[in-house]
């Protein structure tokens, strides 16, 4: 495996492989990435900062490693793109804003920390919308430069999609890790809330803010998130979850329950092709005896979340960018807009809607006891018009109520422009979500890779 390859068609677990295999070292899998940067970043802009030297350094450093007898851990000599919302020791954190400009943290944060325990080399940090909110960035989507990458989290998105990391970090408040991930065609997990720490990230709003991850490979997913999540009896809620094999393992002598909705609140908006794509999986996969495909509705709870989110979202925003409101000349439009939206929020309407998130969250909770998943699309479109604001889709939903979700990027419109179906589960069973992807892929419903650009 010495040719210089795409991550698109070389997963993690196969560079591991290789390690182990001494066909492939970690100086091979630096190269790669630092020759897929020079090709495809001056295209598509996903970079705040990258440091090819630091790269290779580390890479060397991982190899003499593994020269003397190491094991490659899970993450070994893996490039893992950041966004530019987690402290960083070795690169500044300047969150998508002027105000914040060459602030060097000094430290990593507790996710990124984890990464490079399990061996994980950090190239650079990637583009992120002001503040990880919703001003669009730099960052151009590689499938069409005309077309929105997603905001939030797009940089890490488009890093994968290009092929120059295979492995990226993002953040999700409301939809910012599947939506860029369905729009630019890459896998992308959104774990379950509290799951991954948030020490030394940037923090917009308490009871929504989820780490997590893109990756080229579905195979993948699993590997990533065990990387990043807590672990042991010190979260023995989750603890308690994640150990329990009845909860987490596939079923056997039933078929996988598979809930299929359409949320009333965003299923009107979204594209005819886009309706028509998610009808027709669902027609293939329900003929297949594993899978038991049941359209429902959602809980009453949920039917205003959009509404819920709003009020948590701009209330949060408002308290924690005070200090940079002071400087509104230096903030976008939209984040002095949903500031001043917030300050008009009282005390009394923020604390009635996060106790309305927490009657959402058991009332998903107690619909999970009849379905193993949830089915539904990722983005009511495929990636709008840069210009164009996206049509409303379901994922805050899924972080309103802190569920594990999965964009798999399994279709493509009349245009050829890819988006994505989303599979959600119970709080805690991202596990047991994995394997439902993992029967999916082998049944070849869903694809093991992404979406790949023509080399740019």
């Amino acid at each position: 495996m010495s040719a210089n390859l795409p991550f698109h068609e070389v997963s993690v677990a196969a560079i591991l492989d290789g390690y182990r295999a001494k066909t492939l070292s970690p100086v091979d899998v630096a190269q790669w990435c630092a020759d897929a940067y020079a090709s495809a970043e001056p295209h598509v802009h996903a970079w705040e900062c990258f440091d090819a030297d630091r790269l290779m350094e580390a890479a060397k450093a991982a190899a003499a490693r593994l020269a003397q007898g190491g094991a490659p851990r899970s993450l070994e000599a893996i490039p893992v793109g950041v966004k530019d919302i987690f402290n960083t020791a070795d690169f500044p954190t300047q969150m998508g804003s002027p105000l914040w400009r060459g602030f060097t943290p000094g430290n990593d944060a507790r996710v990124l920390y984890d990464m490079k325990r399990h061996g994980a080399l950090v190239p650079g940090k990637t583009v992120t919308a002001e503040f990880a909110v919703h001003a669009l960035g730099k960052t151009l989507n590689p499938h069409s430069v005309l077309a929105n990458p997603g905001t939030s989290s797009s940089g890490s998105a488009v890093a994968v999609a290009a092929g120059m990391v295979p492995v990226a970090l993002g953040t999700q408040t409301a939809g910012s890790i599947v939506r860029p991930a369905s729009f630019c065609g890459v896998w992308g997990c959104k774990p379950s809330f509290g799951l991954v720490p948030r020490t030394g990230t940037l923090k917009t709003t308490d009871s929504l803010d989820t780490v997590g991850y893109f990756v080229a490979h579905a195979g993948d997913l699993q590997a990533v998130l065990d990387a990043i999540r807590v672990h042991g009896r010190d979260y023995p809620i989750s603890h308690a979850a994640l150990t329990d094999l009845a909860r987490q393992s596939a079923p056997s002598g039933r078929p996988w329950r598979i809930a299929v909705v359409r949320p009333a609140a965003v299923w009107g908006q979204a594209v005819g092709y886009a309706r028509a794509a998610l009808d027709a999986w669902c027609a293939r996969v329900g003929k297949d005896a594993r899978f038991d495909l049941v359209e429902v509705e959602l809980p009453a709870e949920v039917n205003d979340a959009h509404a819920l989110h709003s009020t948590i979202y701009d209330r949060a925003l408002a308290y924690y960018f005070q200090e940079e409101y002071k400087r509104a000349e230096l903030i976008s439009p939209v984040m002095n807009q949903l500031i001043v939206s917030g300050q008009s929020i009282t005390s009394a309407q923020y604390e009635q809607a996060l106790d309305l998130q927490v009657v959402a969250a058991r009332a998903m909770d107690a619909f999970f006891s009849g379905f193993d998943a949830i089915v539904t699309l990722s983005t009511g479109s495929s990636a709008p018009p840069r210009e164009q604001v996206e049509v409303p889709d379901s994922a805050l939903i899924w972080t309103l109520t802190h569920l594990a979700s999965v964009s798999a990027p399994a279709f493509t419109s009349p245009e050829g422009m890819p988006f994505g179906v989303q599979l959600v589960a119970r709080r805690y069973n991202d596990p047991l979500l994995f394997r439902l992807v993992g029967e999916l892929v082998e049944r070849q419903f869903l694809p093991a890779g992404c979406n790949p650009v023509a080399r740019l």
